[in-house]
């Protein structure tokens, strides 16, 4: 299991630069807009509520895979916590801005799976705040870890092997890239 640890380090990444999680497609998006409410004194977004809009996009990215918070606790007595986060705060978002909350699977096995969570405004593609959360799915009635049920992680894999194609289309359009000269400068 790649370690959280791992991930943290891509966190730091150039601003100008893509980090490895920056890569993956996006499996969901959750539009948000920033209201008074969600803004510190200086006006921008509180940090605390980059996490409450990446909870929410989880959720919704849960829901429709047909495991709900609700029933998947009632129907499996499990719940999923996060277990691990890591957070960079690269640029602010401001009142009334328009934002694209997305999720990315990076891996499931076992008790849990690792997402890449990033915010960026719409219609920009640059992250304004990127996260790495390792969630754990554990028994409802004593906290201890639980296997994902079988359903939900064949769904998960799926997403996983979907993730694997993406990222192996996205190298072959770079090599062929690079292959043709494109982006190299004239002499």
């Amino acid at each position: 299991m790649r370690a959280l640890s791992e991930v943290r380090q891509a966190l730091p990444s150039s601003r100008a630069g893509l980090a490895a999680g920056d890569r993956l497609p996006s499996l969901f998006e959750l539009p948000v807009r920033v209201y008074y409410e969600d803004t510190d004194a200086g006006g921008i977004v509180y940090y605390a509520n980059w996490l409450r809009f990446f909870e929410r996009a989880r959720t919704d990215w849960l829901r429709l895979l047909g495991a709900a918070h609700t029933a998947v606790g009632r129907e499996h007595g499990i719940a999923f916590v996060v277990r691990e986060l890591a957070v960079d705060y690269r640029r602010p978002a401001h009142l009334d801005d328009e934002l694209i909350i997305d999720v990315r699977l990076l891996e499931a096995r076992g008790a849990s799976w690792l997402l890449w969570q990033s915010a960026r405004r719409r219609g920009e593609t640059e992250a304004l705040v990127v996260a790495a959360v390792r969630i754990a799915a554990i028994r409802r009635d004593d906290g201890r870890p639980a296997g994902i049920p079988r359903w939900l992680q064949q769904s998960l894999d799926a997403q996983q092997r979907h993730n694997a194609q993406a990222a192996h289309a996205t190298q072959a359009q770079a090599a062929a890239s690079d292959a043709s000269g494109a982006g190299t400068p004239a002499p």
